[in-house]
């Protein structure tokens, strides 16, 4: 498979200031995307969850990573980079979930559940999944790209858990200093298939240590959470004044309602001294989780396609803006990162 994809399309490809190639690092597979005139590279394993793990401007990593390699990751995976979650994001109340109003039991001893301190089951099964095939690795004059594709219907261990079929296809494109995250999901089954995915994206500063940072959160409500961090069904007014210094702050909250400018983009930020990311949500990324645990150099800014346990909280009412896709529909949304100042 990996011989014919290799002669399906080029190992490196070129245009102007971008260019596209997939390499071998630490003895795994990698794509590399960069821009010359705007000194940025991009770098992607499609083997380890699709995971981008470098967004460079200037030699400087926008992502933050808990390892220093490839290897090191694979023998160990923790979180870093933008890990993909799916077909949950976030946390479930139990190892089971409502569709359509009926209930669909996870089965544990598969042992491809990712559990939470509380033992709840967290971020889907495909954080670190070695099934996406690369279809595409193109550059031209405007931009440098890569697409994968995850066949989740072919996997009997992923539909046992959520017996949905559906393909996932991954588009990660660099332009200029903006690398834009574009996901599709095609719905093969013949029943809606409900979407709760989402990305878990690690930033990081480096002209300012972590507690003077400052914050812009571009949402309206604050969802209270239990004791197991799921949402109760309440919400209250964001009480952080914008851009607030994460001294004296943990997070890990959702929030909604999200303030959105004339083209339905919502935009949250971190900034130091002159470093600044910007995460800019599409209109289908309707709930933001932020994480900043205190005494750790990094912040997330999570684009959601649901709220937290967001299957369960429709069936029981709470929550009322699930999304899904129809039998043979697409669902397709983006995100883009904007790094400046590096």
């Amino acid at each position: 498979m990996r011989l014919l994809a290799a002669l399906l399309f080029p190992l490196m490809s070129i245009a102007a200031d971008y260019s596209a190639q997939k390499a071998v690092e630490d003895g795994i597979e990698i794509v590399r995307l960069s821009n010359a005139a705007h000194a940025t590279e991009v770098a992607i394993a499609p083997s380890l969850g699709n995971l981008a793990y470098e967004f460079k401007v200037h030699g400087k990593n926008v992502l933050w990573l808990p390892y220093k390699t490839l290897a090191e990751m694979k023998a160990k995976p923790q979180f870093g980079g933008i890990p993909f979650l799916a077909p949950w994001a976030n946390r479930l109340s139990e190892d089971a979930f409502f569709a359509n109003g009926k209930k669909f039991r996870l089965n544990p001893d598969l042992g491809n559940i990712r559990r939470d301190q509380n033992q709840k089951p967290i971020h889907g099964l495909l954080t670190v999944s070695p099934d996406w095939t690369v279809t595409t690795v193109e550059a031209d004059a405007d931009s440098a790209r890569v697409t994968s594709r995850l066949e989740f219907w072919k996997h009997p261990e992923l539909m046992a858990q959520f017996p949905f079929a559906h393909s996932i296809e991954t588009t990660y494109l660099l332009r200029d200093d903006i690398l834009e995250v574009r996901t599709s999901i095609e719905n093969l089954s013949a029943d809606p298939m409900p979407v709760g995915i989402g990305y878990h994206p690690y930033f990081q500063l480096h002209d300012a240590p972590r507690d003077q940072w400052k914050v812009h959160l571009a949402a309206r409500d604050h969802l209270m959470l239990s004791k197991m961090l799921i949402p109760t069904g309440e919400r209250k007014p964001v009480e952080f004044p914008d851009l607030f210094p994460l001294a004296g702050v943990a997070l890990d909250d959702v929030f909604g309602g999200l303030v959105r400018d004339p083209s339905d983009q919502a935009t949250f930020s971190v900034e130091g001294a002159r470093e600044k990311i910007s995460v800019i949500y599409g209109p289908k990324y309707t709930v933001a989780v932020v994480y900043a645990p205190p005494g750790r150099p990094f912040i997330c800014f999570e684009p959601m396609s649901t709220i937290t346990d967001g299957f369960n909280l429709a069936q029981a009412g709470v929550y009322k803006e699930l999304q899904s896709i129809p039998p043979g529909g697409v669902w397709r949304e983006s995100f883009r990162i904007v790094a400046s100042g590096f």
